[in-house]
C-alpha cells in the first residue's frame, strides 16, 4: 500500500506530515509505515495500491475523476473561505504600484503547471471575470518557483495557493519581496483520495480522528483545522480552464 502527502510537504512541514500519517495509520490499523516521497504525483494517485494521498482539485475533476475515490477535504481555516475551501493569493512585487488585477492586462503571469487549480485555473477564472488577458505565460513547475519568478522580475504576477503562500511567508525569504494584490474566488480545497473500492467512510472517520489528535503545534505547522465532506459534484461543477499558450 502507498500513502503520500506531497501537496504541502516542505522541510518545515515534513515531520508534522509524518506524524499526521502515523496518526491516520494508527486509526486505520493498517498501511505503510512511511509516506512515499520519491515518485511522480500522478503515478502515486493512479496506483491501484494507493491507500491515502492528497491531490489538487483540477486533476481530480479531469484525469482522476474515474480513477480514484474521494475521502474528504482538509480544512485550513482560510479567511474568506467556507470550511474545506481555499483560494489563491495573487502576488506581485512589493514595489509594484498596481492596485487591481486589471493593471496586469497584457503582462506576464508565472504558473506552476497547467494541471493546477490554484496556480492556473483560479487566475484564469479571475482574469476572465476582470475581462483581461495576460500577454505572456511562464511555466515554472512549482509555486515557489512562480513566486521567485515574480520577485526576480521574470514575471509580473503569480497565483499561489494560499496555504502555500502562508508557508512561504513563514519559512522562505522569497516572500519578502512580494505582496498579495488580491485573492481569487474560493473553490473546494485539495482533497484526500484513495484507490477505487476502498472504504472511504472508514478512511474519513480515521482521518478526522487523526487530525483531532494532532498536537496544537502540528496543526499550526500544517495550518490544518479539520476534515470536511465536500461532494465530488462540487469539484466537477467547476469549468475547465483554457490551455496555456
Amino acid at each position: 500500500m502507498i500513502a503520500a502527502l506531497g501537496m504541502y510537504d516542505r522541510p518545515e512541514t515534513a515531520a508534522a506530515n509524518d506524524r499526521l500519517w502515523a496518526a491516520i495509520r494508527d486509526q486505520i490499523g493498517d498501511g505503510p509505515t512511511a509516506l512515499t516521497r520519491d515518485r511522480d504525483f500522478h503515478e502515486i494517485w493512479t496506483d491501484p495500491d494507493l491507500l491515502f494521498a492528497q491531490t489538487c482539485g483540477l486533476p481530480f475533476r479531469t484525469s482522476l475523476r474515474d480513477r480514484v475515490a474521494l475521502i474528504g477535504t482538509p480544512d485550513y481555516g482560510l479567511p474568506g473561505c467556507a470550511p474545506g475551501y481555499y483560494h489563491s493569493s495573487l502576488v506581485v512585487r512589493r514595489a509594484d504600484p498596481a492596485t487591481q488585477l486589471a493593471d496586469f492586462a497584457e503582462k506576464t503571469i508565472a504558473y506552476n503547471g497547467p494541471d493546477s487549480q490554484s496556480g492556473w485555473a483560479a487566475p484564469m477564472a479571475a482574469a476572465a471575470t476582470a475581462n483581461i488577458s495576460f500577454a505572456h505565460t511562464l511555466r515554472t513547475g512549482a509555486h515557489r518557483a512562480s513566486a521567485l519568478a515574480v520577485a526576480e522580475g521574470r514575471a509580473d504576477i503569480a497565483a499561489i495557493d494560499s496555504v502555500t503562500w502562508a508557508l512561504l511567508c513563514q519559512n522562505d525569504t522569497v516572500a519578502n519581496d512580494l505582496r498579495v494584490l488580491t485573492t481569487t474566488a474560493p473553490t473546494p480545497g485539495l482533497p484526500y483520495i484513495t484507490a477505487p473500492g476502498r472504504d472511504t467512510g472508514s478512511l474519513f472517520a480515521a482521518t478526522a480522528a487523526a487530525i483531532a489528535a494532532l498536537s496544537p503545534q502540528d496543526r499550526e505547522t500544517l495550518h490544518l483545522t479539520g476534515l470536511v465532506a465536500i461532494p465530488a459534484s462540487a469539484y466537477l461543477a467547476l469549468p475547465p480552464p483554457p490551455p496555456p499558450v
